[in-house]
């Protein structure tokens, strides 16, 4: 999975736990694809500040991540599901598995 991917992904399952300027700024250049500069425009701060912020961001979201799993844990059950609808059911016992880690 991409940078990008990976990080908007791990918006949508820690999001909420970072501050709103956080999560805002972080969305516009994750989700709204928009450059350091238009969002420091918008936000009335400066490129490096939008930079800064969204690196802190970064490693706030790997951190939560290296920690909890969770994002890891739902695209493999993502994965798995995919399997199952294409008739491989002994993947049923590790999205089990993974759902009693829970």
């Amino acid at each position: 999975m991409g940078k990008n991917l990976y990080i908007s992904s791990l918006l949508d399952v820690y999001g909420e736990f970072l501050s709103d300027k956080q999560r805002k700024i972080t969305e516009h250049y994750y989700n709204d694809d928009l450059s350091l500069s238009e969002i420091a425009e918008n936000e009335g701060i400066t490129r490096q500040g939008v930079s800064d912020l969204i690196k802190r961001t970064e490693a706030q979201l790997t951190a939560f991540e290296e920690k909890c799993r969770y994002c890891e844990r739902f695209l493999k059950l993502k994965k798995l599901a995919g399997s199952v609808r294409e008739g491989k059911n002994s993947d049923i016992d590790d999205i089990l598995n993974i759902i009693d880690e829970l």
